[in-house]
């Protein structure tokens, strides 16, 4: 393949301590992996190799095309599709080991009519306004005559201490209650830290797996995943007074050495980090001057005297640190990561 001038290094024990340290979480409940969006930017089927080795057996993902992908890593475990199945997904559905997630009236008609004997989980909206049947709907009898193998709902405050969470999980026990199905789940990696009280029998982690820090608890716990690096395309001296990037917001004060860095916002390092982001080499800080343009960033490097073109540069991306000083969250810092980085793992 050719040369790619990005990488991501990708952390394999630190993924596997992660899900052990929420299954340990979650008590004597299942913990399971949310594996959407491409394992969160990382490499879906990677992760899911390595979680189900390490006893993982539940995984999740948006899409029957994410499904697909993921057919042959979750032979022998369970793998449910969080979008349910709309009209042009029953021919993908009916031949996919995978089970919909219904989220409305209309998918559980559509399942009941193509495919109602086979198992299928069900949203329940709590709280959150997103995807979910109704609590009405719900004990409405519209799921009478289903398999459902996993009922589950998801919290929206988790990550804060909310008075909304505790109203979440009471009414979620309730509905659990009324509604036959062979396990419960509503904890996501936020939800895990609140306490075996919202674990049920089935977890659904994501963020915390990849290094995301959800809540405090989880501080010293969670090992950083992924590192990113970028290929130096140029070192080279600028004047005082000369100004680096579009439109000009960062003008040196004194002759200084830049490397031009192989990475961008098409790349997943998004404009945010424009004159507040740093680079590393050898240990030392390079900070980030001027814009970050579509393709390349722009970093001083005076103090790294044998940085040459070339050479890798760590850009920092630990998540917590890097979501507070780019203003994003955890989440669009994994999953904005482009398709141009080659991924390594150790």
């Amino acid at each position: 393949m050719p040369h790619s001038p990005l990488r991501l290094i990708l952390d394999g024990d630190a993924l596997v301590s992660n899900w052990r340290w929420l299954d340990a979480r979650s008590g004597e409940a299942a913990c399971g992996a949310a594996v959407k969006a491409d394992g969160y930017g990382l490499g879906a089927q990677e992760v899911v190799r390595r979680l189900r080795d390490a006893g993982c057996r539940d995984f999740f993902v948006a899409t029957w095309a994410e499904a697909a992908a993921l057919r042959e890593e979750t032979a022998g475990v369970s793998l449910a599709v969080l979008h349910g199945v709309a009209e042009e997904d029953l021919a993908a559905a009916e031949v996919s080991p995978a089970r919909p997630v219904l989220n409305s009236a209309a998918q559980v008609r559509r399942w009941k009519a193509a495919a109602g004997a086979r198992p299928c989980d069900v949203m329940i909206d709590t709280g959150i306004g997103r995807l979910g049947l109704s609590p009405e709907e719900a004990r409405s009898g519209l799921l009478d005559g289903l398999e459902i193998d996993t009922l589950m709902s998801h919290l929206a405050s988790a990550d804060e201490d909310a008075p909304m969470n505790p109203r979440q999980r009471d009414a979620f026990a309730g509905l659990a209650e009324a509604i036959p199905a062979r396990r419960r789940s509503l904890a996501n990696s936020a939800g895990i830290c609140l306490g075996h009280k919202y674990a049920f029998d089935l977890t659904r982690p994501g963020l915390a797996l990849y290094g995301g820090v959800p809540r405090r608890e989880a501080e010293g716990h969670v090992r950083q995943v992924v590192r990113v690096e970028a290929q130096v395309v140029q070192r080279k001296r600028i004047e005082a007074g000369a100004s680096v990037g579009y439109n000009a917001t960062w003008t040196a004060r004194e002759a200084c050495e830049l490397a031009i860095l192989n990475i961008g916002y098409a790349d997943g390092y998004l404009r945010s980090f424009s004159s507040r982001g740093r680079g590393r080499f050898d240990g030392v800080e390079l900070p980030v001057a001027g814009r970050v343009s579509m393709d390349l960033t722009a970093v001083r490097c005076d103090a790294a005297p044998g940085l040459a073109e070339g050479d890798w540069v760590e850009v920092d991306y630990a998540l917590p640190e890097a979501a507070a000083e780019s203003g994003l969250s955890q989440y669009e810092l994994l999953t904005t990561l482009g398709g141009r980085h080659a991924r390594i793992w150790r």
